[in-house]
């Protein structure tokens, strides 16, 4: 299959010639069509020498003139019919020679059924122009400015140094260096790190870090973030890499994509890997082919692999374009014992993802909810041996809640919330209100295993309720009491995880991913923070204990959010009392005072220099007296809208700032 897409043997292209030869004979008309699509093989210049002859023998039968009275104006049709499918076989021939050759000797990845637009592109791209799959071509800026031309369809940011100019342009991709802002996606696009033996040294790890990114290419003269896109799985009905049989949706979209981005200098790519697809049928029956043929076309491009093992659903949350549930299995468990889901106050159930409340209860079919994440892991492990002892999958991401981020789903678009709501509290499955009442008693007040009555609802604001308004009862001896159990579970849940994890991933950088829970950030309370699972009031850091269990781990940090703070939204964000600013400085510096790495994706779409710049102000801070700064990033995510022609080149000149190279301040 693989050398369908990545150029195939001589062979293939014989027995693909043969085919073409066939069909013709039963081609009409039509053929007179063909030279603006050409599909061609070897076999066709296998057979040259006897189709040139027969080409000249039959020009020369058709030019006789017919002796039959009126034979010659009834045949002619008939003979041009002819003529046109011998004059096109001749030029198929020709053609089928010049792409054995080009592949035999140039080194250059053409399809089987190349037509004449891969070869022209394919040429194009060896001279250093940008070619896109809409066929929009400009000159590479290191020749001169591109003409006025619309720019289309997919892009991502790859780096022309990172490898030799013949390998073709791939996926979504990452830019080198250290701690300096991925995903990205897909795709969304997210940053790849490579680490070295201790994703900790900040000292040393960034040279290595940088070189390991660039491969073939030249040297850096300094270490800059990586930047990349992600790929999200995605059913039938939508464009999109993995489908719900974790089949390669469609590869030759994805080869077009891949060379877009490469073709701008994007360092990797990140790719989710669900759960619900790959274990979607029975427990411990795993598939993992779709998975296998896109890591091998990224490895033959040369990219990078971030691969998030996602434990939760998608769809339902804003931003979500496609559907994919967790395990069918696990829905049939949820539905004679729906406690193995998150819930609400009212009752309601959110299959997002199961509650951190059976990590250690065995109601999934004999195992406990840890055991089957490690179990996914393990398998994940042993399937793409080869991809880690090569060092093309450089990271691996953890889902640790909803959107795979550490974090309740306290804010759950399908039950009715909508922005700058503080959302709810969800602890009340038997599960977790087991785990308040045994904490409850230890404290000596079994009366406290009950979540607050008063802190409103999903779309309240703080000062709406008696638990989160200024000197409420979140400040009390319960409400302490209360946040304190809460937070906690949250940790124990990420220690449980991120512990095996370790296991499972021994020698391989792994990250964990925060939210950027910016709203009612300038409030006493931080309500929405508290119902998402940080206990993080003006009067106590909620992120520092985050911090020192990742630390403990030595896992590095995926924060969203580093885009925020621009102008756009500015109404919406001082009603909201938001303060991303103030929320990014918060998280940022308590992970680096434990010598966490951190890398970095946005959380909104991205597609003016305003919000571009804001990125790299939180990626490579200037003020920084250490120089820190951010290991990748990931841009999320890679849609249409990103394609078009301005917003396109205003993230490829991100691309090269992030890269740490100099670019004109003129606008596009």
């Amino acid at each position: 299959m693989m050398q369908n897409l990545i150029g195939t043997s001589e062979e293939d292209d014989n027995e693909e010639m043969g085919m073409d030869v066939k069909g013709e004979d039963d081609e009409d008309d039509e053929e007179k069509n063909f030279a603006s699509d050409i599909m061609v093989s070897a076999e066709g210049g296998l057979e040259t020498e006897s189709n040139d002859a027969r080409f000249q023998h039959q020009l020369q039968n058709q030019e006789q003139p017919s002796t039959q009275g009126g034979g010659t104006r009834r045949s002619r049709p008939l003979e041009e019919k002819e003529r046109t499918k011998l004059r096109e076989r001749h030029r198929r021939a020709i053609t089928a020679r010049i792409l054995a050759g080009l592949r035999r000797h140039g080194n250059y990845n053409l399809r089987v059924r190349a037509d004449i637009n891969d070869v022209i592109a394919a040429l194009a791209r060896e001279a250093g122009w940008v070619v896109l799959p809409d066929g929009t071509t400009f000159p590479s800026r290191s020749q001169g400015t591109r003409p006025a031309g619309g720019v289309s369809t997919s892009a991502g940011a790859s780096s022309s140094n990172m490898m030799p100019q013949q390998t073709p342009p791939s996926l979504r991709g990452v830019a080198s260096g250290f701690r300096s802002t991925v995903k990205y996606n897909a795709c969304e696009m997210r940053g790849v790190f490579v680490p070295t033996s201790s994703p900790y040294d900040v000292s040393s790890g960034s040279q290595s870090h940088s070189s390991s990114m660039v491969g073939g290419g030249g040297e850096r003269i300094e270490d800059h973030p990586l930047v990349g896109g992600s790929i999200h799985a995605i059913n039938n009905k939508q464009l999109g890499v993995i489908n719900m049989k974790c089949e390669l949706a469609d590869p030759d979209w994805l080869l077009k994509q891949l060379r877009v981005l490469k073709s701008i200098n994007v360092d990797g790519v990140m790719v989710d890997c669900w759960w619900g697809v790959v274990e979607a049928h029975a427990p411990q029956e795993y598939n993992w082919n779709g998975y296998k043929r896109l890591f091998q076309i990224v490895r033959e491009l040369k990219l990078k692999l971030q691969v998030v093992m996602s434990f939760h659903e998608c769809g339902g949350n804003f931003g979500d374009d496609v559907c994919i549930p967790l395990p069918h299995w696990v829905a049939e468990i949820g539905r004679s014992n729906p406690d193995i889901f998150f819930t609400d106050k009212e009752g309601r159930r959110n299959s997002e993802c199961l509650s951190w409340g059976i990590d250690k209860e065995r109601v999934l079919r004999g195992r406990t909810a840890i055991e089957v994440y490690f179990d996914c892991m393990r398998s994940f492990r042993a399937e793409f041996d080869e991809f880690f002892e090569d060092g093309v999958i450089s990271m691996i991401a953890i889902g640790l809640g909803p959107c795979g981020e550490l974090r309740y789903p306290s804010c759950p678009v399908k039950h009715g919330w909508r922005y700058p709501g503080i959302g709810e509290f969800q602890c009340y499955d038997q599960y977790m209100l087991k785990s308040l009442r045994k904490a409850a008693e230890s404290r000596g007040h079994s009366f406290w295993a009950r979540g607050p009555d008063n802190a409103g609802s999903y779309n309240s604001q703080p000062h709406e309720t008696g638990f989160f308004c200024d000197g409420g009862d979140y400040d009390g001896y319960y409400g302490r009491f209360f946040l304190n159990w809460y937070s906690q579970v949250l940790l124990e849940h990420g220690d449980r995880v991120l512990s095996l994890a370790k296991l499972a991933f021994e020698g391989t950088c792994i990250v964990a991913k925060l939210p950027g829970i910016h709203w009612w950030y300038k409030t006493a309370s931080h309500a929405t923070e508290l119902t998402a699972g940080f206990y993080n009031p003006c009067n106590r850091d909620g992120y520092a204990a985050v911090m020192l269990m990742l630390k403990k781990h030595e896992v590095a940090l995926n924060f969203a959010c580093t885009e925020l703070g621009s102008m756009e939204h500015q109404e919406e964000r001082l009603a909201a009392l938001s303060d991303p600013e103030a929320l990014i400085w918060q998280v940022l510096n308590a992970a680096w005072d434990v010598c966490i790495p951190v890398a970095n994706e946005n959380s909104l779409p991205c597609y003016d220099r305003e919000g571009y710049n804001r990125i790299l102000e939180n990626a490579k801070p200037i003020s920084d007296p250490d120089g820190r700064h951010s290991l990748s990033f990931a841009y999320h995510r890679l849609n249409p809208s990103l394609m078009e022609r301005q917003n396109f080149m205003e993230f490829e000149r991100f691309v090269k700032r992030m890269h740490g190279e100099a670019v004109l301040d003129v606008q596009v």
